[in-house]
């Protein structure tokens, strides 16, 4: 299994632009394993996401927080050496927009950074329980005027940065499979995720009865989180 802080740990990150950042999770991830930055800016256009992201950097003096639209990101051209997104692809309507924007921010050698799980290749049974968890999440999700598609493909996500036109690119494929997929935090954990979804349609037979399939698959074969694609390339 790759480890994200060996990988990181090669990068002098400069300053660090986190787009969707939410709580911050994945920006502490780069800045943890960076060799040596100097600032980092995490941007979510969800005003909710401030506080926790501000509870994950409270003793960092060098990490702020802004609200902002990741398709119009107020920052000047070349500005970072570093920008990142992670899990939130599959959450925009419009991610193309989003990345050429970071792109548009990022300096001419800068590191751009994308982290997000894929639903192909050669996940464990295990694994595509998380897949189908998700994708039925996701159409619930979008029914009710959430955007929320099905993950992508590992080889859509390489097509991003393609169409980027980053070079020096790396792909990086991680997953943990060491945690019992049977193990009573894990049903305690997803259980009523599954219930408070199945909750929001109570009318729609359909979608209950792939509620009912995930909690017996639960059981029956359990869950390990999908591969995550990494991919580092360069401006």
């Amino acid at each position: 299994m790759e480890d994200y802080n060996k990988i990181f740990a090669a990068i002098d990150a400069g300053r660090v632009l986190d787009v969707a950042s939410g709580n911050g999770y994945f920006l502490e991830l780069i800045l943890t394993g960076a060799k040596t930055y100097t600032e980092a800016v995490g941007v979510d256009k969800k005003e909710a996401a401030a506080e926790p992201f501000a509870q994950t950097f409270k003793d960092n003096e060098r990490v702020s927080f802004r609200v902002m639209d990741g398709t119009k990101l107020d920052f000047a051209d070349d500005s970072f050496d570093t920008v990142s997104i992670s899990h939130s692809l599959h959450h925009l309507e419009n991610p193309g927009a989003v990345l050429q924007e970071m792109y548009r921010v990022l300096r001419p050698g800068g590191i751009f950074i994308i982290n997000e799980m894929y639903c192909d290749g050669s996940q464990a049974e295990t694994q595509m329980t998380h897949v189908l968890l998700h994708h039925w999440m996701g159409k619930i999700d979008t029914a009710a005027g959430v955007y929320h598609r099905e993950t992508y493909k590992r080889e859509e996500l390489l097509d991003f940065a393609r169409t980027l036109g980053l070079h020096n690119l790396t792909a990086h494929d991680i997953a943990d499979l060491s945690d019992d997929p049977k193990g009573a935090e894990v049903q305690a954990e997803l259980l009523p995720v599954i219930d408070r979804y199945a909750g929001r349609v109570p009318d729609q037979p359909e979608v209950l009865q792939v509620a009912e399939m995930l909690r017996q698959r639960l059981k029956d074969i359990g869950f390990h989180s999908a591969t995550t694609l990494l991919v580092l390339a360069q401006k």
